[in-house]
């Protein structure tokens, strides 16, 4: 969301056109109705925009009650392409939604307001430091959107994933295989544990979950690292379960760009902001674990050891090469 308001922002700016303070399209993914106001500090936004782009809270009235004319940005490129096929759209329209472009953009006129930002900071403080966040995505709605299958999950976790698949069936034989091994399946909590404990990362680790509610299979790590905390370890009961979605992946965003280390799991549109805003205050220790290194050994047969000596060398080869982030300084003696 971050990422796409930037995007409206330089678009704005563009066609000079005022921009409408957005609103969060989220009922699909958290069945909720948190808006713009929730997360972000609306005063300081329009401020900090001042000079740039003319922003507002709300509709003219005489919009107020119109639809807008739906225009697709995902494929345009460069100022030209918007100036040609965008601005006629509002010149005739008056009034026009977006669907970004999916590009990355960093910002500075964006904070959180006053109300989350303590609590952002007092769950910060509550954390055990050193710290390492992890970003760890195995929610039902990820697993069936990937279309992989599992062995061994349990009966509760293979009834969330199928409640959550929808048309989405998973891939079956050959064609499972070279999906896997494409890196495109999520990896388990245990996965994610032996891949950790292969990079020499100490079941001692002190490690937040940035993650979301319907995290499964968490006993596959806990039961190898034992200083696990999340939002509910430190947030007050009731204040947890009331607090929206999109509140919950503010205070993980939050967490996960201070934390002494960020190790994802996934390479998805949180992780590429985290580590953005991490290399920009100049905290390099962020790693993203191979999902198509651990598919290709382990359906080669590799286990124990010798798969763990190989998983060490991919993500090494990774950092030496620059491929992709990795730990800084001697890979081999990472240490918070």
């Amino acid at each position: 969301m971050r990422r796409d308001l930037c995007d409206g922002v330089g678009i704005a700016r563009l066609l000079n056109a005022t921009l409408v303070l957005p609103k969060f399209e989220v009922a699909a993914y958290w069945n909720e109705s948190s808006g713009f106001e929730d997360i972000f500090d609306v005063d300081y936004f329009i401020q900090q925009t001042k000079g740039f782009v003319e922003v507002v809270k709300e509709f003219p009235d005489d919009l107020a009650s119109k639809e807008p004319f739906k225009v697709d940005c995902s494929k345009r490129k460069g100022n030209f392409d918007y100036v040609e096929a965008v601005l006629p759209a509002l010149k005739k329209h008056h009034y026009i939604s977006i669907t970004p472009a999916m590009s990355q953009r960093r910002d500075r006129a964006l904070r959180l307001n006053k109300a989350l930002e303590a609590k952002a900071m007092e769950l910060f403080d509550a954390i055990p430091k050193p710290f390492l966040s992890l970003h760890l995505r195995f929610e039902p709605d990820m697993v069936a959107y990937s279309q992989c299958e599992y062995s061994g999950l349990s009966p509760s976790s293979l009834a969330a994933i199928d409640s959550a698949r929808g048309d989405r069936k998973p891939w079956t034989g050959d064609a499972a295989i070279a999906w896997r091994n494409r890196g495109k399946c999520p990896l388990t909590p245990a996965e994610t544990a032996l891949i950790l404990q292969s990079l020499s990362i100490p079941t001692n680790t002190n490690i937040y979950l940035a993650a979301g509610d319907g995290l499964m299979e968490i006993e596959g790590l806990t039961g190898s690292y034992t200083n696990v905390f999340s939002k509910s370890s430190f947030l007050d009961t009731e204040d947890f379960v009331n607090m929206h979605g999109n509140t919950k992946a503010a205070l993980d965003y939050y967490i996960s760009i201070k934390s002494d280390g960020y190790i994802a799991t996934y390479f998805g549109n949180m992780d590429k902001m985290v580590s953005a805003m991490r290399v920009l205050n100049g905290m390099y220790k962020t790693l993203f674990l191979s999902r198509r290194a651990f598919a290709n050994y382990t359906e080669k047969g590799m286990h124990g050891e010798k798969l763990a000596d190989a998983l060490w060398r991919e993500h090494f080869d990774d950092f030496v090469t620059g491929r992709g982030f990795a730990l800084p300084e001697c890979f081999c003696e990472f240490m918070l």
